[in-house]
Parts: C-alpha cells; structure tokens; sequence
C-alpha cells in the first residue's frame, strides 16, 4: 500500500488482530507520512497528531481485546499524557482497574501489550487500582508527576474520574514538598551536564535549559493550581502571556530539533551527538554548502534557545517559592539605594520602574558586587530586568555614565564572583559588549573544547577569580600569590573577557581579539600601559600553552625565545595566570598536575631568565649543579657513599642532570646501584615528583629503537604517552623516562595494575613476550573529524639533532606506529612532547640519525613521507 501524504493522516485500520502485519503496515505507513510531513508540518500540530495516530490505535486494539469498560480504563501518562509524542518516544501507558484481576484479565492485558511490542512500539506500561497509584505515588516522585499529566485513551470514565478525585484532594505531595522534590531533582540532572546548557553534544531533554526544565515548571506550577493545561496557568499570574508565549516558542524549537534527531538516529536518542549533526542541520533546514557552518548555525540558534529556558525556568522557580510559597512577604526591604533593596539574601527592584535608566541596569551588578549579602535575585526583578533588556535600543556601551559603571564593575574585587555570573546568566553582557553577544552560543566544532565560546570565558574569568581568593590560594599556590599581588587585576581579566571574542569571525582570533580590546580600551579611556598589555594578553593568550606542552623546555634556547616574546615580568605574570584560567575552562579533563607542573617550570625557567641582563642566556651548568647537590644529599641520607655515587654519575651526561629533578635522579640512582647486569631491564614506575602523573623510568642495554617496544606496549595496556627523555649514559646503557597517564587523564595508583604493566614491559623488553600491535579501534566521536597529517620541521641551532612538529588526527596506537616509522628508517628518537587537543595530535619529537647526527635534507623528506604514508587511513 503506498502511503500518500495528507493534511490530516487517515488509517485504515484491520477489523481483525490477525494478521499483525497489517497493524504494523499501519504503523509503518503513518511513520513515513509523518517523515515526510516533517519538512513543512507546524510540529506542534505533528507531535499532537502523532499521539492521536496511536491513540486511535490503541482505542481500535482495546475494541478487539474486548476489555469490560465499566471497571477498566487505559491512560496515557508521561509524555504521551501531554498529547505529544516524537518518533522513537515512549508510548507510557496506566491500566486502571477496580480491584483484584482474574487470571483470564490479567494474562490478556499481557497478550495486549505484547502485540503492541510486536508492532515495534516503545512501550512502558503499568497495571494498578486508583489506591495502588496513590500508594506509589507517596513513595516515588516519578511516578506521582506522571498521574499529574494523565489522560483517558479507553475505558471507564467513573473510574477515570475517581483517579481524579484522589490526585485533586488527596494527592500524597504538599506544594512545597512537591516543589523542594522536583527542583532537587533538575539540580541533580544539571549536575550531570556540569550544570551547564552549553555542552557541544548536549541532551535535548535534560541538559540545562532542555526541554526537562520546561516540563518541570509545568509540572510544579499543575500540581499546586490543580490545572490541566499549560494555558490556564496565564489565569493564575503564575506566568505572564509573554512568558508563556516564549516558553511555547522555545518548546517548538526544541520539539523540532528532537524530531529530527529520532528521525536521523533512527532509535530514542535525546543526545545530540556531532554524529548527527549534520544531518539535523540539513533536515531542520540549515542548508549550506559546508555542514560545519550549517551546524555552527544551527547550534548557535540552540543555545540561544536554551538560555532562554534556563532564564524562564530559573525565575519560574523562584517565583513559585517566593511569592506562592516563601514568606518573603513577611521580611522588611532594606533599601541598597533609591532604586534596590535587599529583601533576605536577594536583590530587588523598589518598584516596576527602577530598569527605566540603562544606568540602573549597570549600577544594579554594582550592587550585587558590592553587597556580599546578596546570593540572588527577587523573581519579580528577574521578570522586571528581561523586559527592561527587551527594550534596549542599543548596546549599554554607547552610554558614557554605562560605560564608567561598567568600569567600577570590573574594577571591584567581588565582581567576577555572583555579579559577572547574573551578568552573563541574564545577558547583559552580551547587550552592553556586541562582540560578547556575537560568541552567545557559538559553537566550536571540535573535541577540544567542552563549551561554547561564551560559556568557555565565563569560566575561565571564574577560574581567574579563584586566584584573588586568599581561601583558594592553597589550590593555585602561584598564580595565587601574583594575582593577589597585582597592581591591576582588571587589565587581566579584561584580556580574559577579550581572548576569544573573536572566534567564528574567521581569520586570526588572537590578532582580532587584540584590535577589539584595544577599542575596548580606547573607547574606555584606559591608560595606556594597560590598554597595551591588555592586548598583548589577547594576541599572545596561546604562547604559553604552546611553548609549554609542545616545545622542549629543557632547551636553553627555546626558554630564550620564551622569554624574549614575554619582554618583562609583568607580562610573564599575567600570561602565566591568564594560561592557567584558560587550560582549566576549556575542558574539565584537560588540566592536571602534569600540565600545571610543565607551565610553572616554564615560568619559573623564563622569570630566572629575565632577571638576568642577558635574556637570550639560560644558566645550563648551575642548574645541573644544583640538581646533582641537592641528588646528593638525599643518596647520602639514604645510606650510600660519595665515591660509590660519583663513580655512577661519572656514566651520565650532563644533560641527563639537567632535565631531571634532583628527587628523580635520587630514585633513578639508588636503584641502577643496587641492580645486577643480570636483572636488567630496570623498570621503575612511580611519581617521585609528586606531579599527579606516573613516571616510567628504563635502564637497559642499548639496542635499536627501544622506544618502539616500550610505545607498544603502553598501548596496549591503554596507556598515553604525555613525555619522553630518551638518554644515553657515556658507556652503552641507556635510561629512557616516560610520563605516562591512564585514558581518564589520571595515574596508576592501583598496586595490581602497576605490576601488571611493570611485568609486560620487562617481558617485552626480555624477549619473553612478543610486541603487542594495537587492535583499539577509533572512537564514534573520533570518527567524525577529519585532520591532514602534516609534518613540520622546526629550525633551531642543534646541528646534532633534528626538531619536527606532528599534527595529525589523535588515534589508539598512534605513537606506536610512529615508533615503528622510526624503525624502519633507523632513525633514533632523543625525546618527545605528545599533546592531545581534541581530536589532534599535536606532537614534538627530537631525533637524531643512527650516528647521533641531524637529519639531512633528504632524509627528513623521507621521513615526512614516511610518517604521512603511514598515517593515512586506509
């Protein structure tokens, strides 16, 4: 039968059950017709239309079971029970009966739903009396908000309305039970999303601002005025008909964006994954020629979406526990000025008119700052300061008086704390900075970045603010100590508002970002020597991660290029704080002790650096004396003899003393002491710097291409590779280190695991076990990026070793395979810096020719060849 598209979807429904592929013909037409409706439908009208298909269906299978209709009843509940279904939704069903089911009653409800799983239906059913569901709903808050939203599909009406009777009457949750329940619940969801809506793969229904949040609102706000639709709650003054008109636009939005994404992954899935991306886009009608630009649009539209369901659902809220069931009423105002008070912990406008001047908007996040009290807003101003920020004609920074308020804002120490937050949650900054409304939402389309450009700065000016904290300091001993010491913290975090605020312009965000500040700081007459460092910050915000994660810097002459960029301290100081923020904000498992480790050595080896006249000179042999004095004493205090030490050390070169800590050569030493050539390899796995990694440390006979054994093998135990020193002692043994991480992001701490890897790499390296070869496949996010293998050779002055860059798509066995090109060409690998950003691989590798020279011009051609073949996938 050919399933031809109507207005209005007519079924022809089977006067039998038998065959049941008839019913699913049924099924399977109205799904196609409902497909193709999709493009043009209204889908309030086609989510409605959904639920009556399968209301008429089950009404049709209810006459063909034959169900008695004075003492049984079939519901919807849940989402079917609002009438709105979506392609892969749950159909959630109640059976209500009037007491104890026969066996012959009970085994054909079986025999019902049955049929209904055969009709490939998602089907969630429960079978109880009118006291059964009270009895459950006492007991399970889930259960108690899905009879809230119940609706009659077959059956009883009496029965029906005795059900009613009890949830009108007798419902076992008190509005502010209900209401303390059901708030705790949506804190618990948003806490799973990290609480916020901006994830880059975010959960269209219960994500942040999804449509759980709009469902909980309606659900409170039912429960309490005993309602049965969303429009009745207009008559309450529970929502304005503006209110509820946006929130009705924004479930549309949603509604379709779910649609779609049910019809592309073909299965119930709420998450809207990059695998789908595309494809929703295309669907939804963001046609562009480049899918990324149709999904950046896309997204951006998303977002915007559901900040305006976490503005509505936050002052909903509020305005249920404050003026239905707080006592606020019953608390004396304390005046702030002519405009605000403080009424409880939270801020409130006097009267209707108090957002009438844009300057009472601005000196209004003054307040907040200025007020340590305040924890929150009144939801009547919350209402007062939306539409106020409807009626702005133009962004707040074209007013002067806004503009000296904004200033005073930024400049008080409490300003990045609760007042930046509610400037950011109410979007305000975005009304008075129209570059900051351009970055709302803007998606960054990789797997490096968790949030959206705009929520990504908001958190990295709240990690920013954690270092002025004297209580934090203990967390982020350094960048605390600089920050709580600066002259001008504001100059800092204004870079901090400005670092990314050009992303999506195209172009050089860096280079764009500093032209915008340096308007910025005109148009806001800043002094100069601000104004200019500001945009320094901007321009160079990336220096210091790149120099940190991807260059050598145990290489004296990479520190003094670092710090010829930097020029003074005060710039070092405040790049280093801004790159701390700023690695923390962008994904939650991105920052760790190894990264912090990396970046206050730098900064440690480039503030030395600078103190000195020379700054292109970095003190190589004062370093290594320091680190073989310090080494010393702790070997003395361990028990061992000066000549026994020194006869060792006199093996090791000086550059293996100077790119160890003093702690790791101790623990290296003791142990190559007290092994016999007959036990090697030596194979030590610990953290003796307490930088929150595990340090693998082998010394072992030289032979050919270690490294590819030992990159293998840590492979396949599913361990990364973050760092390597590859180093010969003056006698044919080497002593490579690794740091290594687990896939997590953190070390081995379980003893059992440890061995397990100490004993596979001893093993291998024994001969007594082959190399493994990695059998780890990509990853479903993984897939869905493409990135060019490119090798890029860096010129330094080391005429005995050779410095290339890869970038490349990040992939299990990675390294791996790398180690095995080196292999093949015989070329010796010194050391290595390997960073993950997203889905790329953004690696440094030193290596040397088998006679410990830099590679030649065709040599290094063969290798980019080489790795380029090798990476390419198949």
């Amino acid at each position: 039968m050919l399933c031809t598209p109507h207005m209005l979807y007519q079924a022809n429904w089977p006067e039998q059950i038998e065959p049941v592929s008839a019913w699913r013909q049924q099924v399977q037409c109205y799904n196609e017709w409902s497909a193709n409706q999709f493009i043009s439908a209204d889908i309030d009208t086609l989510v409605a239309n959904r639920a009556d298909f399968f209301d008429t269906l089950l009404q049709q299978l209810w006459l063909q079971f034959k169900f008695p209709s004075e003492n049984y009843a079939l519901l919807a509940v849940g989402g079917y029970g609002r009438g709105a279904l979506h392609p892969e939704s749950d159909i959630d069903l109640l059976f209500l009966v009037e007491g104890a089911l026969p066996t012959r009653q009970q085994e054909r409800i079986s025999q019902f739903i049955t049929l209904l799983w055969d009709l490939r239906l998602q089907v969630g059913h429960s079978v109880r009396t009118v006291s059964e569901c009270m009895q459950q709903a006492e007991s399970d808050i889930t259960v108690a908000t899905s009879l809230i939203e119940h609706r009659l599909i077959a059956g009883s009406e009496s029965l029906t309305e005795a059900l009613e009777q009890q949830i009108n009457f007798h419902f076992p949750w008190s509005s502010r039970a209900f209401y303390q329940a059901k708030k705790n619940e949506q804190i618990a969801r948003h806490r799973q999303y990290h609480g916020t809506a901006y994830n880059l793969e975010p959960n269209i229904k219960s994500s942040p601002g999804g449509l759980r949040d709009i469902q909980t609102i309606s659900w409170i706000a039912k429960q309490h005025f005993h309602a049965r639709s969303d429009e009745s709650l207009v008559e309450y003054n529970y929502i304005t008909a503006d209110e509820f008109v946006e929130l009705k636009e924004c479930t549309s939005f949603l509604w379709r964006i779910r649609f779609a994404l049910h019809l592309t992954a073909q299965k119930a899935e709420d998450r809207l994954l990059f695998d789908y991306q595309p494809d929703v886009a295309k669907l939804l009608g963001y046609n562009n020629e480049n899918s990324k630009v149709a999904v950046e649009h896309m997204m951006k539209d998303y977002f915007k979406v559901v900040l305006r369901v976490g503005e509505l659902n936050r002052m909903l809220l509020q305005f249920f526990e404050q003026a239905i069931l707080g006592p606020m009423k019953l608390l004396e105002p304390q005046p702030l000025d002519d405009d605000f008070a403080l009424i409880g912990n939270q801020i409130m406008a006097r009267s209707d008119s108090a957002f009438t001047n844009p300057i009472c908007i601005m000196r209004f996040f003054w307040l907040i700052a200025d007020n340590p009290e305040v924890e929150g807003v009144h939801s009547h101003t919350i209402r007062l300061l939306r539409n106020a920020r409807r009626e702005l004609k133009e962004p707040l920074i074209n007013d002067t008086a806004c503009r000296n308020c904004f200033l005073a804002i930024i400049r008080h120490p409490r300003c990045f704390g609760l007042a930046f937050e509610l400037m950011h949650r109410f979007g305000i900054m975005a009304r008075y900075l129209p570059a900051w409304d351009h970055i709302v939402g803007q998606m960054q389309f990789d797997l490096f970045h968790a949030y959206t450009v705009d929520e990504h700065t908001y958190r990295l000016l709240c990690n920013l603010y954690q270092f002025t904290l004297p209580e934090e300091s203990e967390h982020y001993p350094l960048a605390s100590e600089i920050v709580q010491n600066m002259q001008a913290p504001e100059w800092l975090f204004l870079a901090g508002i400005f670092h990314d605020i050009a992303k999506g312009r195209g172009g050089d965000h860096s280079e764009l970002g500093a032209a915008d500040a340096r308007e910025f700081a005109a148009l806001h007459e800043l002094p100069a020597e601000g104004a200019e460092l500001i945009a320094w910050l901007v321009e160079k915000h990336l220096l210091m991660s790149v120099t940190a994660q991807k260059r050598d810097i145990y290489d004296p002459e990479v520190i003094g290029k670092f710090a010829n960029e930097c020029g003074t301290i005060q710039r070092l100081n405040y790049l280093y704080c801004l790159t701390v923020a700023d690695i923390r904000a962008t994904n939650s498992n991105l920052w760790n002790n190894w990264k912090a480790t990396l970046l206050e050595e730098l900064y440690r080896a480039t503030y030395e650096s600078l103190q000195q006249h020379d700054k292109k000179t970095f003190d190589v042999r004062e370093r290594v004396q320091n680190n073989r004095q310090l080494a010393m004493g702790y070997l003395l205090s361990a028990g061992f003899e000066v000549e026994q030490i020194n006869q060792l050390w006199g093996r090791f070169t000086a550059d293996y003393f100077f790119r160890h800590t003093p702690e790791q050569i101790a623990w290296h030493s003791q142990n190559i002491m007290h092994v016999q050539e007959h036990q090697l390899p030596l194979v030590l796995i610990g953290d003796e710097n307490n930088n929150g990694t595990t340090e693998l440390f082998i010394y072992h006979h030289e032979e050919s291409h270690l490294f590819a054994k030992v990159a293998a093998v840590l492979d396949s135990e599913q361990l990364s590779i973050h760092d390597a020193q590859i180093l010969n002692t003056r006698d044919g043994y080497v002593m490579d280190t690794f740091i290594v991480l687990q896939q997590d992001g953190l070390p081995l701490a379980d003893a059992q695991r440890i061995e397990e890897v100490h004993q596979h790499l001893h093993d291998v390296l024994r001969k007594r076990r082959p190399v493994p070869s990695s059998q780890r496949s990509i990853s479903r996010r993984l897939r869905n990026f493409k990135v060019r293998t490119r090798v890029k050779f860096i010129n330094l002055k080391n005429a005995r070793r050779t410095t290339f860059e890869l970038i490349t798509l990040d992939r299990p066995g990675l390294i791996a395979r790398l180690a095995a090109v080196f292999q093949q060409l015989d070329i010796n690998l010194m050391a290595a810096k390997i960073t993950t950003v997203g889905e790329q691989a953004e690696d440094l590798f030193i290596v040397a020719s088998n006679s410990q020279e830099a590679l030649t011009e065709s040599e290094r051609e063969a290798l980019k060849n080489a790795i380029i073949s090798a990476l390419t996938d198949e």
